[in-house]
């Protein structure tokens, strides 16, 4: 069973590959309308944005054969597209840089890329395009070598239509991931957010969307509970993005809207098995003050109170 779903695995990553190098046109014989396969016009690219790289540098960031390079490039000099000139700081190595002609050759491929790619999208409405945006950067997050952020490129904003759908949904999914809780909890978080809407305090209740990039990553609430303490409800951060300080981030967004507002106390409900959003809220400050065993979303579960007094 497992070796078929990998098997299907495959296949659909092979069929996506046919579909979109088809959709960009990788395939045509000349990309872009040009003379150039897309290999030869990646080495352009590259060739523009590095400060004159070596052959060994390219053939080895660009996975390309030495050979198979060393001949692309002997080809480019032929063509006047590009120049080799010694290091100044290693007589044995030669550079490789574009020449006037090659700079207008790639100006010429990314101005046609520009207008090839706005073609191709500019007919999704927004939200489209901000799905297929989401999905491209979830391939690269997945794929990747590297982090693909990091703590300087996260973002806390206020809830927007369609925020609290994706709260919800995001709880559901994660919660039953990671630990097993079946979609009581999901329904549970749907009350919350569902109050919060309909019957929200703007100037002592709030909510946060933290974003990476323009991609939601996480949530929190403030809610009031009594005149003089609050809720911190629903942290949610995806795994994508943990390692970024986000939690921490919207915990102390939440506590220091809540000393601005008045509040006294802050109060939140957690369970045993979070225990990274425990650190969190240990880190801020906040004190357990109850455990108490509950089977609300699954079975062994044990609820835990924690404030936090100003």
């Amino acid at each position: 069973m497992a070796q078929t779903r990998r098997d299907q695995g495959v296949a659909a990553v092979r069929h996506f590959n046919r579909f979109y190098t088809q959709k960009i046109g990788v395939l045509d014989e000349g990309l872009l309308n040009s003379e150039f396969s897309l290999t030869e016009a990646r080495v352009i690219y590259e060739l523009f944005h590095r400060e004159t790289p070596t052959a060994a540098e390219l053939s080895r960031e660009l996975a390309l054969d030495p050979g198979y390079l060393s001949r692309l490039l002997r080809n480019f000099g032929t063509q006047g597209l590009i120049e080799k000139v010694t290091s100044a700081t290693d007589g044995r190595q030669h550079l490789v840089r574009l020449t006037a002609k090659g700079e207008q050759t790639y100006e010429r491929l990314n101005s046609r890329s520009h207008d090839s790619i706005r073609a191709l999208i500019s007919p999704l409405k927004t939200d489209a395009r901000q799905r297929l945006l989401e999905a491209m950067q979830t391939i690269q997050e997945l794929l990747g070598e590297k982090p693909p952020a990091s703590s300087a490129d996260v973002v806390l904003r206020p809830h927007r239509p369609g925020d609290i759908g994706w709260v919800i949904h995001r709880h559901g999914v994660l919660y039953s991931q990671e630990y097993g809780w079946d979609e009581r909890f999901e329904a549970l978080v749907a009350s919350v957010a569902s109050k919060f809407i309909l019957e929200q305090e703007p100037a002592r209740e709030r909510c946060w969307i933290a974003e990476v990039n323009g991609r939601s990553v996480g949530s929190v609430f403030l809610v009031r509970d009594t005149k003089t303490v609050a809720k911190l409800r629903l942290l949610l951060v995806e795994p994508s993005a943990r390692g970024l300080g986000i939690g921490t981030r919207l915990v102390d967004a939440c506590v220091t809207f809540a000393r601005e507002a008045g509040y006294r106390k802050v109060r939140l409900w957690t369970d045993s098995q979070l225990h990274a959003a425990r650190r969190v809220y240990e880190g801020a400050g906040f004190v357990r003050v109850s455990t108490e065993p509950h089977q609300e979303f699954g079975e062994g579960l044990i609820g835990e109170t924690w404030e936090l007094k100003f």
